[in-house]
Protein backbone atom coordinates (compact mmCIF):
# COMPACT_ATOMS: atom_id res chain seq x y z
CA UNK A 1 0.00 0.00 0.00
CA UNK A 2 1.33 3.56 -0.61
CA UNK A 3 1.64 5.34 1.96
CA UNK A 4 1.02 8.84 -0.06
CA UNK A 5 -2.23 8.85 1.57
CA UNK A 6 -0.71 9.30 4.91
CA UNK A 7 -0.30 13.71 4.27
CA UNK A 8 -3.82 14.07 3.61
CA UNK A 9 -4.64 12.49 6.87
CA UNK A 10 -1.94 14.71 8.28
CA UNK A 11 -3.77 17.47 7.25
CA UNK A 12 -6.92 16.29 8.33
CA UNK A 13 -5.47 15.73 12.04
CA UNK A 14 -3.57 19.78 11.85
CA UNK A 15 -6.97 21.15 10.27
CA UNK A 16 -9.18 19.61 13.10
CA UNK A 17 -6.46 20.75 16.33
CA UNK A 18 -6.07 24.17 14.33
CA UNK A 19 -9.67 23.96 14.90
CA UNK A 20 -9.61 23.24 18.59
CA UNK A 21 -7.00 25.70 19.08
CA UNK A 22 -9.50 28.75 17.55
CA UNK A 23 -12.80 27.38 19.80
CA UNK A 24 -10.08 27.74 22.85
CA UNK A 25 -8.53 31.04 22.50
CA UNK A 26 -12.38 31.83 21.50
CA UNK A 27 -14.20 30.54 24.72
CA UNK A 28 -11.24 31.56 26.77
CA UNK A 29 -11.61 35.79 25.38
CA UNK A 30 -15.06 35.19 26.26
CA UNK A 31 -14.27 33.87 29.83
CA UNK A 32 -12.33 37.14 30.37
CA UNK A 33 -14.64 39.30 28.71
CA UNK A 34 -17.40 37.95 31.51
CA UNK A 35 -14.97 38.13 33.83
CA UNK A 36 -14.53 41.27 33.41
CA UNK A 37 -18.19 42.17 33.64
CA UNK A 38 -18.98 40.55 36.77
CA UNK A 39 -19.73 36.77 35.95
CA UNK A 40 -18.00 35.32 38.22
CA UNK A 41 -19.59 31.90 37.10
CA UNK A 42 -17.75 32.21 33.77
CA UNK A 43 -15.87 28.78 32.99
CA UNK A 44 -11.90 29.25 31.75
CA UNK A 45 -10.75 26.56 29.56
CA UNK A 46 -8.06 24.75 30.96
CA UNK A 47 -6.74 23.74 27.49
CA UNK A 48 -5.78 27.74 27.22
CA UNK A 49 -2.83 26.64 29.44
CA UNK A 50 -1.25 24.84 26.41
CA UNK A 51 -0.11 28.01 25.33
CA UNK A 52 1.76 28.71 28.15
CA UNK A 53 5.05 26.35 28.16
CA UNK A 54 7.10 28.28 29.95
CA UNK A 55 4.98 27.72 32.94
CA UNK A 56 4.57 23.93 31.90
CA UNK A 57 8.60 23.90 31.93
CA UNK A 58 8.66 25.73 35.19
CA UNK A 59 6.00 23.81 36.75
CA UNK A 60 7.67 20.85 35.67
CA UNK A 61 10.89 21.61 37.22
CA UNK A 62 9.24 22.33 40.41
CA UNK A 63 7.07 18.94 40.42
CA UNK A 64 10.50 17.00 39.77
CA UNK A 65 11.78 18.95 42.66
CA UNK A 66 9.28 17.30 44.68
CA UNK A 67 7.25 20.66 45.12
CA UNK A 68 3.82 19.18 43.65
CA UNK A 69 2.01 19.92 40.19
CA UNK A 70 0.76 23.95 41.06
CA UNK A 71 -2.61 24.19 40.85
CA UNK A 72 -2.51 27.54 39.32
CA UNK A 73 -2.16 26.27 35.90
CA UNK A 74 -1.73 22.58 36.15
CA UNK A 75 -2.81 21.79 32.74
CA UNK A 76 0.27 23.95 31.74
CA UNK A 77 2.77 20.92 33.18
CA UNK A 78 0.27 17.71 31.79
CA UNK A 79 0.48 19.63 28.15
CA UNK A 80 4.09 20.46 28.37
CA UNK A 81 4.98 16.48 29.54
CA UNK A 82 2.52 14.75 26.74
CA UNK A 83 4.01 17.00 24.34
CA UNK A 84 7.56 16.05 25.44
CA UNK A 85 6.40 11.74 25.72
CA UNK A 86 5.01 12.46 22.27
CA UNK A 87 8.19 14.30 20.65
CA UNK A 88 10.63 11.91 21.81
CA UNK A 89 8.53 8.46 20.96
CA UNK A 90 7.30 9.79 17.96
CA UNK A 91 9.71 12.12 16.33
CA UNK A 92 8.88 15.52 17.13
CA UNK A 93 5.57 15.08 15.66
CA UNK A 94 3.80 17.67 17.76
CA UNK A 95 5.41 20.30 15.47
CA UNK A 96 3.94 18.77 12.39
CA UNK A 97 0.98 16.94 13.42
CA UNK A 98 -0.67 19.04 16.08
CA UNK A 99 0.89 22.53 16.90
CA UNK A 100 -1.14 25.36 15.05
CA UNK A 101 1.53 27.56 14.70
CA UNK A 102 3.35 24.72 12.62
CA UNK A 103 0.39 24.33 10.64
CA UNK A 104 0.36 28.08 9.38
CA UNK A 105 3.30 28.28 8.82
CA UNK A 106 3.64 25.79 6.80
CA UNK A 107 0.40 26.64 5.01
CA UNK A 108 2.44 29.84 4.19
CA UNK A 109 5.55 28.37 2.85
CA UNK A 110 3.07 26.67 0.50
CA UNK A 111 1.14 28.80 -0.76
CA UNK A 112 4.48 30.64 -1.11
CA UNK A 113 5.31 27.91 -3.15
CA UNK A 114 2.69 27.57 -5.18
CA UNK A 115 2.96 31.37 -6.68
CA UNK A 116 6.88 31.83 -6.34
CA UNK A 117 7.17 28.51 -7.86
CA UNK A 118 10.07 27.58 -5.37
CA UNK A 119 10.98 28.54 -1.89
CA UNK A 120 14.41 30.43 -0.38
CA UNK A 121 16.83 28.82 1.67
CA UNK A 122 18.94 30.90 3.46
CA UNK A 123 23.52 29.89 2.84
CA UNK A 124 23.97 26.88 5.45
CA UNK A 125 26.24 28.85 7.39
CA UNK A 126 23.85 31.68 7.70
CA UNK A 127 21.14 28.92 8.41
CA UNK A 128 23.09 27.04 11.07
CA UNK A 129 23.63 30.56 13.01
CA UNK A 130 20.19 31.63 12.66
CA UNK A 131 19.26 28.11 14.19
CA UNK A 132 21.40 28.60 17.30
CA UNK A 133 18.68 31.15 18.26
CA UNK A 134 16.38 28.58 19.34
CA UNK A 135 18.78 26.99 21.40
CA UNK A 136 20.10 29.68 23.12
CA UNK A 137 16.41 31.11 24.23
CA UNK A 138 16.07 26.95 25.30
CA UNK A 139 19.38 26.61 27.02
CA UNK A 140 18.49 29.94 28.82
CA UNK A 141 14.90 28.78 29.81
CA UNK A 142 16.19 25.12 30.69
CA UNK A 143 19.31 26.44 32.87
CA UNK A 144 16.89 28.78 34.66
CA UNK A 145 14.03 26.23 35.57
CA UNK A 146 16.83 24.19 36.89
CA UNK A 147 19.26 26.59 38.77
CA UNK A 148 16.24 27.99 40.70
CA UNK A 149 15.18 26.69 44.07
CA UNK A 150 11.80 24.77 44.54
CA UNK A 151 11.02 27.67 46.90
CA UNK A 152 11.92 30.07 43.99
CA UNK A 153 9.84 27.86 41.44
CA UNK A 154 6.93 28.14 43.80
CA UNK A 155 6.94 31.73 44.49
CA UNK A 156 6.89 32.54 40.88
CA UNK A 157 4.18 29.69 40.19
CA UNK A 158 2.26 31.19 42.61
CA UNK A 159 2.81 34.76 41.84
CA UNK A 160 0.16 37.18 40.57
CA UNK A 161 2.11 37.56 37.30
CA UNK A 162 1.68 33.76 36.90
CA UNK A 163 -1.72 33.63 37.63
CA UNK A 164 -2.89 35.93 35.18
CA UNK A 165 -0.29 35.32 32.32
CA UNK A 166 -2.31 33.74 29.73
CA UNK A 167 -4.68 37.13 29.95
CA UNK A 168 -1.33 39.30 29.55
CA UNK A 169 -0.62 36.46 26.90
CA UNK A 170 -3.94 37.48 25.14
CA UNK A 171 -3.52 41.20 25.74
CA UNK A 172 -0.35 41.08 23.91
CA UNK A 173 -2.45 40.12 21.05
CA UNK A 174 -5.83 41.36 21.46
CA UNK A 175 -4.43 45.10 22.11
CA UNK A 176 -0.93 44.70 20.40
CA UNK A 177 1.67 47.51 20.18
CA UNK A 178 3.61 48.82 16.72
CA UNK A 179 6.06 46.53 18.31
CA UNK A 180 4.22 43.63 18.32
CA UNK A 181 2.53 44.34 15.05
CA UNK A 182 5.96 44.56 13.32
CA UNK A 183 7.29 41.28 14.56
CA UNK A 184 4.14 39.48 13.64
CA UNK A 185 4.13 40.91 10.19
CA UNK A 186 7.75 40.37 8.83
CA UNK A 187 7.49 36.86 10.51
CA UNK A 188 4.21 36.01 8.31
CA UNK A 189 6.54 38.05 5.27
CA UNK A 190 9.14 35.42 5.73
CA UNK A 191 6.88 32.39 6.27
CA UNK A 192 6.07 32.72 2.50
CA UNK A 193 9.37 32.17 0.72
CA UNK A 194 11.23 30.53 3.63
CA UNK A 195 10.10 27.39 5.15
CA UNK A 196 9.07 27.36 8.65
CA UNK A 197 11.09 30.42 9.87
CA UNK A 198 9.88 30.41 13.10
CA UNK A 199 9.52 27.32 13.90
CA UNK A 200 13.41 26.47 12.74
CA UNK A 201 15.09 29.94 14.04
CA UNK A 202 12.98 31.00 17.09
CA UNK A 203 10.71 28.23 18.75
CA UNK A 204 12.73 27.31 22.31
CA UNK A 205 10.21 24.11 22.34
CA UNK A 206 10.78 23.05 19.02
CA UNK A 207 14.80 23.18 19.75
CA UNK A 208 13.94 20.74 23.06
CA UNK A 209 11.45 18.48 21.13
CA UNK A 210 14.31 17.71 18.57
CA UNK A 211 16.92 17.05 20.93
CA UNK A 212 14.40 14.82 22.70
CA UNK A 213 13.59 13.48 19.05
CA UNK A 214 17.36 12.57 18.53
CA UNK A 215 16.57 9.60 21.42
CA UNK A 216 13.49 8.50 19.51
CA UNK A 217 12.92 4.82 18.75
CA UNK A 218 11.52 5.85 15.69
CA UNK A 219 13.12 7.14 12.46
CA UNK A 220 13.01 7.72 9.12
CA UNK A 221 15.31 5.21 7.57
CA UNK A 222 16.22 4.48 3.77
CA UNK A 223 16.94 1.21 1.79
CA UNK A 224 20.29 1.73 -0.23
CA UNK A 225 19.46 -0.97 -2.75
CA UNK A 226 15.99 0.19 -3.71
CA UNK A 227 16.65 3.88 -3.80
CA UNK A 228 17.29 5.67 -7.26
CA UNK A 229 18.82 8.86 -5.89
CA UNK A 230 15.94 10.75 -6.98
CA UNK A 231 16.22 13.30 -5.03
CA UNK A 232 12.73 14.01 -4.21
CA UNK A 233 12.38 13.00 -0.25
CA UNK A 234 15.53 15.89 -0.51
CA UNK A 235 13.14 18.89 -2.26
CA UNK A 236 9.95 17.98 0.06
CA UNK A 237 11.42 17.63 3.46
CA UNK A 238 10.65 20.79 5.07
CA UNK A 239 14.10 20.82 7.58
CA UNK A 240 16.03 20.62 4.12
CA UNK A 241 17.57 17.48 5.51
CA UNK A 242 19.79 15.35 3.21
CA UNK A 243 17.74 12.39 3.22
CA UNK A 244 19.10 11.00 0.02
CA UNK A 245 22.31 10.22 1.33
CA UNK A 246 21.67 8.90 4.86
CA UNK A 247 20.79 5.61 6.14
CA UNK A 248 19.18 6.69 9.27
CA UNK A 249 17.77 10.40 9.65
CA UNK A 250 18.19 10.96 13.00
CA UNK A 251 18.19 14.63 13.19
CA UNK A 252 16.76 17.62 15.70
CA UNK A 253 15.15 19.41 12.78
CA UNK A 254 13.23 15.75 11.55
CA UNK A 255 9.39 16.67 12.83
CA UNK A 256 8.15 13.39 11.50
CA UNK A 257 6.05 14.95 9.01
CA UNK A 258 6.07 11.96 6.89
CA UNK A 259 6.89 13.98 3.54
CA UNK A 260 10.03 12.50 2.31
CA UNK A 261 7.55 8.96 2.52
CA UNK A 262 4.64 10.10 1.36
CA UNK A 263 6.75 11.20 -2.01
CA UNK A 264 9.15 8.91 -2.40
CA UNK A 265 8.99 7.24 -5.89
CA UNK A 266 10.00 3.78 -5.12
CA UNK A 267 7.61 2.28 -2.45
CA UNK A 268 9.24 0.84 1.33
CA UNK A 269 12.81 2.76 -0.09
CA UNK A 270 11.94 5.44 2.55
CA UNK A 271 10.25 4.14 5.96
CA UNK A 272 9.52 5.00 9.34
CA UNK A 273 10.99 2.25 11.34
CA UNK A 274 12.39 0.91 15.00
CA UNK A 275 15.55 0.19 16.27
CA UNK A 276 14.75 -2.98 14.98
CA UNK A 277 14.44 -1.70 11.18
CA UNK A 278 10.80 -2.42 11.80
CA UNK A 279 8.65 -0.33 9.23
CA UNK A 280 5.37 1.65 10.96
CA UNK A 281 2.54 1.99 8.68
CA UNK A 282 0.91 5.83 8.41
CA UNK A 283 -1.97 5.05 10.07
CA UNK A 284 -0.52 3.32 13.18
CA UNK A 285 2.12 6.29 13.33
CA UNK A 286 -0.88 9.12 12.98
CA UNK A 287 -3.67 6.91 15.28
CA UNK A 288 -0.64 6.76 17.98
CA UNK A 289 0.47 10.48 17.71
CA UNK A 290 -3.18 11.51 18.61
CA UNK A 291 -3.87 8.71 20.82
CA UNK A 292 -0.86 9.85 22.95
CA UNK A 293 -1.50 13.41 23.22
CA UNK A 294 -4.94 12.74 24.01
CA UNK A 295 -4.29 9.83 26.47
CA UNK A 296 -1.74 12.05 28.18
CA UNK A 297 -4.26 15.18 28.53
CA UNK A 298 -7.31 12.44 29.87
CA UNK A 299 -4.93 11.57 32.46
CA UNK A 300 -4.15 14.84 33.58
CA UNK A 301 -8.27 15.40 33.48
CA UNK A 302 -8.87 12.15 35.43
CA UNK A 303 -5.77 12.53 38.23
CA UNK A 304 -7.63 15.67 39.06
CA UNK A 305 -4.07 18.22 37.50
CA UNK A 306 -6.27 20.00 35.05
CA UNK A 307 -8.86 22.95 36.45
CA UNK A 308 -6.58 25.70 37.77
CA UNK A 309 -7.60 26.78 41.04
CA UNK A 310 -7.75 30.86 39.73
CA UNK A 311 -11.30 31.52 38.83
CA UNK A 312 -13.19 34.95 37.56
CA UNK A 313 -13.28 36.71 40.42
CA UNK A 314 -9.41 36.71 40.65
CA UNK A 315 -8.90 37.15 37.07
CA UNK A 316 -10.65 40.67 37.94
CA UNK A 317 -9.42 41.57 40.50
CA UNK A 318 -6.20 40.92 39.66
CA UNK A 319 -5.82 42.65 36.31
CA UNK A 320 -7.96 45.55 37.61
CA UNK A 321 -4.66 46.48 39.61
Amino acid sequence: MSDRYVQPLRSLIQIIFLLLSVQIIYRFVTFLQLALQGADTALRPAAIDAFLPISGLFGTAAWLKGGGINPVHPAAVVIFVTVVIVSWLMRRSFCSWICPIGTISEWLWKLGFSRLRRNWFPPSLVDKGLRGIKYLLMAYFIATAVAWSLPLLQQFLGSDYHAVSDARLAELFLSPSLTTLAVIGLLLLLSFPLRNPFCRYLCPYGALLGLLALLSPLTVRREEKKCVSCGVCNQVCPSRLDIMHAERVNHAECIGCWRCISHCRVHTALSMSTFSKTAIPGIIFALLVVLLFWGGTGIGKATGHWESLVKAADYRFLLSR
